[in-house]
């Protein structure tokens, strides 16, 4: 067995799915850059990048609907769109160390492209549509379910908006809008977590943390919301 062979057999095993055709999940790693142009439809991501973000809209969508049964179309739309964003998409990539899988361009490659959020969100999605082509709806929705659950089961999807409230609400008071600070990063680079204060002149500072940048900041501007009651704690 070849390094690769060996390198992509462990990737099955942390994804939790074997692919019958290996080679749908290499082509779901293959990044446009390092295919010839007259070649990147077939052997780049990009087509199963557009399935993949499909079936993760529809599981998604399940999921958010059965776990909320009160909660109406803005709140589930909301709820939706913060786990389906490009951003939490790379947190999962990044959690099952997809960027090093990468097989990139030589340009891509020294510009960090394997570390880039936008591309390794787009490879998360081009591994679920990889998944759904070659076992179905069943383990593609067993995939999206386990690595996404932890983004819903932590409130912060059901307060998509929390950052956008809080500036509203700063606004609506006369105060400079909230400022975000990066107090910590620890963890692995696969794994990190990120401790992020919110700062609003003439309160207390509020702290979170989050497996992103972005996803800390929301948090951070939830709590700082609930502590304030602007918002109500979700039964």
């Amino acid at each position: 067995m070849s390094r690769r062979d060996k390198t992509r057999e462990k990737l099955q095993f942390r994804l939790g799915y074997n692919f019958a055709d290996p080679d749908l999940l290499e082509r779901a790693l293959t990044h446009s850059s390092a295919i010839s142009p007259a070649r990147r439809v077939e052997q780049s991501y990009q087509r199963l990048e557009f399935l993949g973000d499909r079936v993760l809209g529809l599981v998604v969508a399940d999921m958010v609907y059965r776990r909320y049964p009160k909660s109406n179309e803005g709140d589930l739309s909301r709820t939706l769109n913060t786990l389906v964003r490009k951003e939490t998409c790379a947190v999962i990539a990044r959690q099952l160390d997809l960027g090093s899988e990468m097989v990139l361009g030589d340009s891509e490659a020294r510009s960090g492209g394997a570390d880039k959020d936008a591309i390794l969100g787009d490879v998360t999605e081009a591994v679920i549509g990889a998944i759904y082509l070659d076992g179905g709806l069943d383990p593609a929705r067993k995939f999206v379910e386990t690595l996404f659950e932890e983004f819903l089961a932590d409130g912060q999807a059901s307060r998509a908006d929390a950052k956008t409230t809080l500036q509203e609400w700063a606004q609506a008071r006369g105060l400079e809008p909230p400022a975000y600070e990066l107090v910590e990063r620890t963890g692995p680079d696969h794994a990190p977590e990120f401790t992020i204060a919110v700062d609003l002149s003439g309160f207390e500072r509020i702290e979170a943390v989050g497996t992103s940048k972005k996803i800390a900041e929301h948090k951070a501007a939830e709590a700082f919301l609930l502590r304030q009651k602007v918002w109500k704690e979700r039964p």
